[in-house]
């Protein structure tokens, strides 16, 4: 049996990839939830609240013409961590980016509080969205 932490990571990454944003919003993230993008693209910065976070998500959904997919290869969790490992892939004015990331998910009480996103190459995801 899946450990809860485990099962949300996944249910919240799958409500991600099927766009299911009122999920997101009502099911698996905390109302004050803190998202942290790194590097130096349009996307980097820290989103805080979850109007902010789906936003975010709106606009590299935008920035890539619907094309931004995940695909979860593992999770692993504890009961105030999971940390997803994902494939990623995206096209935009004919660049491709196809990736790996890492989601590292602080939880509190049952949804995701606090996330911070690591690209294995950043330089790729800043250029193409950049």
């Amino acid at each position: 049996m899946a450990h809860p932490n485990e099962e949300l990571a996944r249910e919240s990454a799958a409500a991600f990839q099927r766009g299911d944003l009122e999920a997101l919003r009502n099911k698996y993230f905390a109302a004050d939830i803190r998202w942290h993008v790194p590097g130096r693209g349009p996307l980097a910065g820290t989103y805080e609240g979850v109007d902010e976070v789906l936003a975010v998500f709106g606009r590299l959904f935008e920035l890539t013409n619907g094309t931004y997919t995940v695909e979860v290869h593992d999770v692993l969790a504890n009961d105030e961590h999971a940390v997803t490992l994902l494939g990623q892939r995206a096209e935009r004015g004919g660049s491709v980016l196809t990736d790996n990331a890492i989601v590292v998910s602080h939880i509190r009480d049952g949804k995701l509080a606090e996330v911070w996103t690591v690209q294995t190459d950043l330089y790729a995801s800043d250029e193409l969205l950049s």
